[in-house]
């Protein structure tokens, strides 16, 4: 018999709400798509399992012989299927600058899901997911590597940081034309600023390199040379030797929450879709 689990879930709202209106409102169907699995079960057990009427609708002998079935049986699977969870944990790579809004988010899917969400800190190219230790991640790249899905999170102008000793530093505001001229601090695994951003012929020479946020910043902290980050790094690291500075003219830079376009955690895809959706929410 061709008997779906939406079909039994389908028969028990109506049996229990005493129709299809409050029914299809439980289960957040239209009252169409509910009498369609109604009669899809139906005729697949051959028998019918709700007399109707424009004024009500009640169950048959038939009908009540297998609500009374089938209830303790999805209550007993609905208990597995909420057990097999607990404990059950999503973990969400980033490199660096891990937007608050994204935590708040995190609590609420755990929430409403029984699923826990980690934070686990990977300074590789792509945040964990290259190595596994990550079933999502924060990744500021443009376009996204091949073999990874995601969603745009938003996107942030980028600010100068600069030697506080240099008198450069002094400025309120700097052009990315001029960085041009200077020594470009490059983060090789998780940076957003490379030389090739500028037009041939007028490109910055690499003054130092580094492998994570920590080390880009002191390198610029010692005079190595500038860098630029998101705007939200000036709020979430601070360093006495490096100085912020409002940067005009500069791409923007964008953060996708992203998973293994094949075999990614069943959960990921799904806080995903939760995150972009929440895009309105102050993420930055």
């Amino acid at each position: 018999m061709n008997i779906d689990l939406r079909h039994l879930r389908c028969f028990l709202a109506v049996a229990e709400e005493g129709g299809f209106t409050a029914a299809g409102r439980r289960l957040h169907l239209t009252q169409p798509t509910l009498t369609r699995n109604i009669r899809t079960l139906e005729d697949s057990l051959g028998v019918r399992l709700f007399e109707r009427s424009t004024r009500r609708t009640e169950l048959t002998d038939k009908g009540k012989t297998l609500q009374e079935a089938v209830a303790p049986l999805i209550r007993q699977l609905d208990s597995t299927l909420v057990d097999l969870q607990k404990g059950e944990k999503l973990r969400i790579g980033f490199s660096w600058g891990l937007p608050e809004g994204l935590s708040r988010l995190a609590a609420r899917f755990g929430e409403e899901t029984g699923v826990g969400v980690e934070f686990i800190r990977c300074d590789t190219p792509q945040a964990g997911l290259d190595t596994g230790e990550a079933h999502l991640a924060l990744l500021r790249s443009a376009p996204l590597p091949k073999g990874l899905r995601g969603v745009l999170l938003y996107e942030e102008p980028r600010i100068a940081a600069v030697p506080a000793s240099w008198r450069l530093a002094e400025r309120t505001e700097l052009d990315w034309a001029e960085l041009s001229e200077l020594p470009l601090i490059v983060n090789t695994v998780s940076g957003t600023t490379f030389p090739d951003m500028w037009p041939a012929g007028s490109r910055p020479v690499v003054g130092a390199e580094c492998r994570n946020f920590d080390e880009w910043l002191e390198q610029v902290a010692v005079g190595l040379g500038v860098g630029t980050a998101p705007v939200s790094a000036a709020r979430r690291y601070t360093h006495p030797g490096v100085h912020l500075v409002p940067l005009t003219g500069a791409p923007t830079v964008r953060a996708y929450l992203a998973h293994p376009s094949h075999g990614a955690h069943p959960q990921a895809a799904r806080f995903a879709d939760q995150a972009w959706r929440a895009v309105d929410e102050p993420l930055v």
